[in-house]
């Protein structure tokens, strides 16, 4: 998916964030097919699973039978029609959750060439603590930050000070 080319400071955030809630003792099913960041993960003692690339707007069985002790959910509720559907029918007591946040100033993000890879949802902070709080969850922690980029341009410019990404630490209700 990368190609050579990882969001470093996405995954060093993310994993910064994960050790500060979630012991490595803790078993963790990650939404969505196994990626560079589950791998990640791994490497740092966690017992990672991974969803096997089914549609969870339609199919949420390893959801509602999975026993991990913990869900991540990194980059997969914007990509999702029914993200409350999944965030209810999560099984485990705990959820470390990331979201690309709405940039005013950039349209929503669509693959022409891979229908999988859009976003049906760009939300803001608040959108998504409302869509927790509804599906059941209290959240603990936040965290925000800026994706600056080497371009030259007011879009790029922008990204130094508009946070882009946010990860919520929350637990069942």
């Amino acid at each position: 998916m990368y190609a050579n080319n990882f969001p470093k400071k996405r995954y060093k955030h993310t994993l910064d964030f994960l050790k500060q809630h979630i012991a490595p003792t803790e078993t963790i099913l990650d939404l969505g097919v196994e990626n560079p960041l589950s791998e990640l993960l791994k490497t740092e003692g966690y017992t990672v699973s991974n969803t096997s690339g089914e549609d969870l707007d339609v199919n949420t069985n390893t959801l509602e039978t999975d026993t991990s002790d913990v869900v991540t959910a990194f980059e997969i509720f914007e990509h999702l029609v029914s993200p409350f559907t999944v965030l209810k029918n999560i099984k485990a007591e705990k959820l470390v959750a990331s979201i690309p946040l709405r940039l005013w100033f950039a349209t929503a993000y669509r693959s022409k060439t891979d229908p999988r890879d859009r976003h049906f949802h760009e939300f803001e902070s608040w959108q998504f603590d409302w869509l927790l709080e509804k599906a059941g969850w209290k959240i603990i922690a936040t965290e925000k930050w800026t994706n600056p980029t080497k371009k030259i341009g007011f879009r790029p410019l922008l990204r130094w000070f508009t946070p882009r990404y946010y990860i919520v630490y929350a637990e069942r209700i």
